[in-house]
């Protein structure tokens, strides 16, 4: 693949995942805004093209990524189990941790610190809605891309779904995925990108630490599913529609 400024980041991130880290550095963002053509990543990013496509073009070119190309090959089953052992079970890890964190640092640190009273107020309800969202993933979503995957495999009956289509509750899903994101952006502003203030005690730099990891692993969360779970579940429900396999 050659890297090109109008290619969207999704793009790259899919075919040469490495890449990832890359943007993440960088500060583009590959996961929400995924869609956006390269060139207009780096102008929202404030990064300049050249550089992105230098270091981008650096991974590529040395093909780093060639073992990280599963998920795109992945059976559905999998990468939902996947997302939910990694992913989903990061977030309910440490939410806990975090809010125990974000406690002490408020009640030792607030009142010199106004802002880590508007972080912790972000977390919880950054929290609140992940765990919602969450559920409805693996209770529902989750569980019927399973079963379109079963009625490809097995040439079975189109799953019976509370929905008219998939792409219903992907549209939910993709609108919480921004909303988070919106989050976690709003706690990196009032973070100072996780920088804490000079003469920090550990906890409060393991809070900033924790934070910007949590982040992170919400990135690449929202990463396999916009980009590589959701698009793929939307095309196997219309190939299910064009053959014998119609919903009643």
């Amino acid at each position: 693949m050659t890297l090109d400024k109008d290619q969207t980041v999704r793009e790259i991130a899919i075919n040469h995942p490495a890449t990832i880290r890359v943007f993440e550095n960088l500060g583009i963002d590959y996961c929400c805004g995924g869609r956006r053509p390269l060139e207009e990543a780096c102008e929202k990013a404030s990064v300049p093209i050249a550089k992105a496509m230098q270091l981008l073009g650096e991974l590529v070119a040395k093909d780093v990524s060639a073992g990280a190309r599963e998920w795109n090959e992945a059976s559905l089953f999998d990468l939902t189990a996947h997302i939910i052992k990694r992913h989903h079970g990061y977030v309910r890890d440490e939410t806990p941790r975090v809010k125990m964190l974000l406690q002490k640092v408020v009640s030792r640190h607030g009142e010199s610190h106004p802002e880590l009273s508007s972080i912790q107020e972000t977390f919880a309800v950054l929290s609140e809605e992940l765990a919602a969202h969450m559920i409805k993933e693996e209770r529902v979503l989750f569980p019927f891309l399973q079963q379109m995957e079963a009625a490809r495999r097995t040439g079975g009956p189109f799953p019976a779904g509370c929905f008219p289509s998939v792409e219903f509750p992907i549209a939910r899903m993709l609108a919480e995925h921004d909303d988070a994101g919106a989050l976690t952006a709003k706690i990196r502003e009032l973070s100072s990108n996780y920088q804490p203030p000079d003469g920090a005690c550990p906890t409060y730099r393991g809070l900033y630490f924790a934070l910007e990891e949590f982040e992170r692993d919400l990135h690449h969360h929202v990463h396999l599913e916009n980009n590589i779970l959701f698009p793929r579940a939307v095309a196997l429900e219309r190939s299910l529609q064009e053959t014998t396999h119609v919903r009643n």
